[in-house]
């Protein structure tokens, strides 16, 4: 399921044709993802400026060309036994601020085409570094060769590329394998509304938890 999809339960679900979304979900991950819609849509771009959290699961020793378990491998590596000391010295090297590089398989765009659509024609583009970050990260859990971790980052942050680029650090490769996305700005998974509630659930009910602009002024402390 693709962010796009779920706009267009949302549109069937109330039926309102103006609806957009704060912030794309990979196809590989799960969570929060707001929904605007009617006036909603002029502050789109405010509610996707903010910071996101996410928590995820990478896997060391294999390097895929989407950096996520949706891609082809490119490139399988030994994993040694690392001690916690090991992965937690690369993990602070990507805190605070740093530049990320996109992927090739993202939406940026290069002379208007999508980057993932010149990715499939097995081209490689030259990409700009993007200024990024970290403003905090926690490991849940290191069970070699995958380790689960928290993230809160700022906006247009690859956590694919965040794995990729701990796993270059670490030697052996990595790459994305889960990822839910828990919070976005205030607004977290605590009050969501589920893909199953907007497919099967009352119109009435679904939109009786849609919060006004008021609300949100609120919530953001504006």
């Amino acid at each position: 399921m693709t962010s796009h999809d779920v706009v267009a339960l949302v549109r069937r679900c109330l039926g309102i044709k103006k609806v957009g979304h704060c912030g794309t979900l990979d196809p590989l991950a799960t969570g929060l993802l707001l929904i605007v819609i009617g006036r909603g849509t002029k502050i789109q771009d405010l509610l996707m400026a903010e910071d996101k959290e996410y928590e995820g699961t990478m896997k060391l020793g294999e390097v895929t060309d989407s950096q996520d378990a949706d891609g082809v491998i490119l490139q399988s590596r030994p994993v040694p036994e690392f001690s916690p000391e090991q992965i937690e010295a690369a993990f602070v090297k990507f805190k605070g601020d740093f530049y990320q590089m996109p992927p090739m398989v993202s939406a940026i765009k290069k002379e208007g085409v999508p980057l993932y659509k010149l990715a499939r024609q097995g081209k490689v583009v030259e990409r700009e570094p993007r200024f990024v970050h970290v403003f905090g990260y926690r490991i849940n859990g290191i069970r070699i060769p995958e380790i689960d971790f928290r993230v809160l980052c700022s906006k247009g942050f690859y956590v694919r590329t965040y794995a990729f680029d701990i796993g270059e650090e670490l030697g052996c490769g990595a790459h994305l394998k889960d990822l839910r996305r828990t919070k976005s700005g205030r607004f977290t998974l605590d009050h969501a509304v589920t893909v199953e509630e907007l497919r099967t659930g009352e119109p009435a009910a679904i939109a009786a938890k849609v919060l006004d602009l008021p609300t949100i002024s609120r919530m953001r402390g504006a």
